[in-house]
């Protein structure tokens, strides 16, 4: 049975939505990753330390986690469809600034900008799936519009190089920009209005409640033990696959993700149609059981052969991408439609936050040995082993709190918020 707070579509608009709300969130993924390959040419053209660069990386994330927070004040007291375009156009005109920067401190400045627009227009995407989407199909649908993660990954990194090393660095910026016109065209004439239940209750109450309720709570805690456990390992899989696999870093690098991100593609949706079929938490433990023993063969992973490397990484890549539709799905489905803008805002900022203290963390456990491997790759590995049964012991712990959210079932009514 759905549940009430989804408005229904007729199923060709539901595909246009989902469509429209993959490509936005493909745009604002690629602004993020395109950056990684570009490492060199900015330090080279601007004169800038490797930290230098780094902060530019940082800047869209800290941004996004800044606005991502400030948003779940807000973000339930607009119409979704407004909110989402004037995100979106905003994230446009911040890439296109990046596009004209003429030095490191402007371009610095516009890449807050686009974090701080693309962070919260990214949660928006995910609150409108929850408000459109009737909760039977609402796994399928997380899996369609998240199938824009692996296809960025297949995408932006040779995307930018290329670009790159043909017409400069400005060029990635600058096709990014034209990208975002065509898909706020296109969003203009296709994004329904649909019932997002605005909240009229004072920002800060709505903020308070909405920080305090069990349901929610859980739910950030699930969504940041699903992240560090990803975030942990991932930074720092590239330059193991050079330093101690000994991939090449022009040919053999680049397909390790094309690969891994090309399978992704097909299975997230079907990942998100088992979700839809069966428990939430079963499918979340059915797919864990693939990714954990792929993490820790690939952080263990050293000289092979390479259909090896490409199979263990590509069962990597399926399996920590494919947790991402039932557990996103279990929390749509938990938090109350009055809540949803809210709480996804917060819960972006939540992701950054994980993100970034799994980063922090593999930088301080992981060593360059002095013939160039990197040590304690696989230490890193174990503490993602345990983030996995973290996130599937937050899980049952969401479930308990609210048993509809994973058998897409009529909720029984909502819980008072805590005091």
């Amino acid at each position: 049975m759905s549940l009430p707070d989804a408005t229904i579509l007729p199923p060709q608009r539901e595909r246009l939505l989902l469509l429209t709300l993959g490509a936005i969130q493909f745009i604002h993924i690629m602004d993020f990753m395109i950056m990684m390959p570009l490492g060199s040419s900015l330090m080279r053209v601007f004169g800038i330390s490797p930290g230098q660069f780094s902060l530019l990386v940082a800047a869209y994330g800290l941004s996004a986690a800044i606005s991502g927070f400030v948003g779940g004040f807000f973000l339930d007291r607009f119409d979704r469809r407004s909110a989402l375009l004037v995100l979106f156009t905003g994230f446009g005109l911040a890439t296109l600034a990046c596009a004209l920067s003429p030095n490191y401190h402007t371009l610095l400045i516009a890449r807050f900008a686009a974090g701080a627009f693309g962070g919260v227009a990214g949660s928006v995407v995910t609150a409108m799936v929850g408000d459109a989407i009737p909760a039977e199909r609402r796994g399928r649908a997380m899996g369609m519009v998240m199938a824009a993660y692996p296809l960025a990954s297949i995408l932006g990194i040779p995307l930018g190089l290329f670009l790159a090393g043909w017409l400069g660095w400005h060029a990635p910026f600058f096709l990014l920009s034209l990208l975002c016109v065509s898909i706020l065209t296109i969003a203009f004439k296709t994004l329904p209005h649909v019932t997002s239940h605005r909240s009229l209750a004072h920002p800060v109450r709505q903020m308070i409640e909405l920080m305090t309720h069990r349901v929610h709570l859980r739910g950030f805690l699930l969504t940041a033990s699903l992240i560090f456990s990803g975030a942990i390992v991932v930074p720092f899989m590239a330059p193991s696959m050079v330093a101690n696999v000994g991939l090449d870093e022009r040919h053999q690098l680049p397909l390790v993700y094309m690969l891994g991100g090309a399978c992704t593609f097909f299975t997230m949706p079907w990942f998100g149609r088992l979700a839809d079929r069966y428990d939430k938490v079963q499918v979340l433990i059915a797919i864990s059981l693939v990714a954990v023993p792929a993490m820790l063969m690939t952080t263990r992973l050293g000289p092979g052969p390479l259909y090896t490397t490409f199979l263990t990484t590509t069962l990597f890549f399926i399996g920590m991408s494919g947790r991402f539709a039932p557990t996103m799905a279990l929390i749509t489905n938990a938090v109350a439609a009055r809540y949803r803008g809210g709480f996804m805002s917060v819960n972006s900022a939540v992701q950054q936050a994980a993100g970034a203290l799994a980063n922090i963390v593999a930088g301080l456990i992981i060593v360059q040995g002095p013939n160039g491997r990197l040590l304690n790759y696989a230490k890193v590995g174990w503490l993602s082993f345990a983030a996995f049964g973290c996130t599937i012991a937050l899980a049952f712990w969401l479930r308990k709190a609210a048993p509809h959210a994973a058998r897409n079932a009529i909720p029984m009514p909502p819980a008072e918020p805590a005091t």
